[in-house]
């Protein structure tokens, strides 16, 4: 059991990490409106672990703070992760093709509002739906289906079974 523990927290760290240095050695497209997160590609991996879940939420909050993200933006930014993380896990049985889909829709739907609100951004928030929609598609969407083809043969090697 502590074996388990151990592994989970340490998958769940590496992949915060990863998602936190992703997020900012791609800074320049990484925030604001138009926008396609690199790192948001790292939201298929509960696919293979549940400790993505905690990871990727834990990678998000911490590169939305270190970025200079204000308060609503670290808040409801990390949160959208968190969903689209969460639904994706739980949708790891079903076709792994529909799983790049919640976290699309949880930035495309969240992230515009706090564009809008947060940082005063005069745009339509329809608009920037779109534009967020698109980087999501291309993040999650197209980089996210690669990673997961790249580690599906792999997934008993990489990422131990562990208990949530």
């Amino acid at each position: 059991m502590k074996n388990k523990n151990v592994t989970f927290l340490t998958q769940a760290a590496m992949i915060a990490a990863i998602y936190v240095v992703l997020t900012l050695l791609f800074r320049p497209v990484s925030f604001g409106e138009i926008q396609v997160r690199i790192s948001e590609a790292l939201t298929i991996l509960p696919l293979f672990t549940p400790a993505a879940v905690p990871g990727v939420f834990a990678g998000c909050l911490i590169a939305n703070i270190i970025g200079g993200g204000i308060l609503p933006d670290i808040i409801f930014g990390s949160l959208a992760t968190l969903i689209g993380a969460v639904l994706t896990y739980r949708l790891r049985e079903r076709t792994p093709f529909l799983a790049p889909l919640p976290p699309i829709a949880a930035n495309t739907v969240i992230v515009p509002f706090v564009l809008f609100y947060g940082y005063g951004v005069n745009l339509p928030i329809v608009f920037m739906m779109l534009t967020v929609g698109i980087g999501e598609v291309l993040s999650c969407g197209v980089l996210g289906l690669l990673l997961y083809t790249a580690l599906k043969r792999y997934r008993y090697v990489i990422f131990r079974q562990t208990a949530v």
